[in-house]
């Protein structure tokens, strides 16, 4: 890598959406789905809604913006953030067309609710699709396995803070 090489900043929002699930007799559970965008490309089209962290924006103020400009999402809680950094080199058939010296990206995550019933408008162009899933069909839907790794890592963490809250508040 070039001296003068740098990785852009970025943020990813992990949304979980809960509802709850009853069996006969009464007895009801919370289980969550979370939300997966689809981006209009061949490859590697399915992931957390993500973008660049702008000038003046912290890490959570950049998720929730790109939660917004991606699905049309408002009013989403935060209730916790990740420590870890999912850093990757742009391939070199992007890079050509760069005229800067930006070289892949490193992606920061925090973990957000939402209402059961938010409605999702994607705009059909950067975003063509979007999915709620069960965390356990994660795989269905990410191919690449190191960032299908690193999602079911969120996805842990996330659950467990949302665990601890929920015991906290109780």
């Amino acid at each position: 890598m070039p001296k003068n090489d740098v990785y852009r900043q970025a943020a990813s929002v992990l949304v979980l959406r809960p509802s709850d699930v009853c069996v006969p007799g009464g007895e009801c559970t919370t289980v969550y789905q979370m939300l997966l965008l689809h981006k209009a490309r061949r490859h590697d089209a399915w992931q957390l809604p993500q973008g660049g962290i702008e000038e003046g924006e912290n890490v959570e103020q950049a998720a929730l913006r790109e939660l917004n400009e991606e699905a049309g999402i408002t009013g989403a809680q935060v209730f916790g953030k990740s420590e870890e950094c999912y850093q990757y080199d742009f391939p070199a058939s992007y890079r050509r067309f760069r005229r800067d010296h930006v070289c892949g990206q490193c992606i920061r995550f925090v973990y957000a609710t939402v209402d059961p019933d938010v409605v999702v408008h994607v705009d059909g162009v950067e975003i063509n699709n979007h999915q709620w899933i069960d965390p356990a069909k994660l795989s269905k839907y990410l191919t690449r396995s190191v960032y299908a790794d690193l999602v079911t890592r969120m996805i842990t963490e996330a659950m467990e803070l949302l665990s601890a809250k929920t015991h906290a508040s109780a």
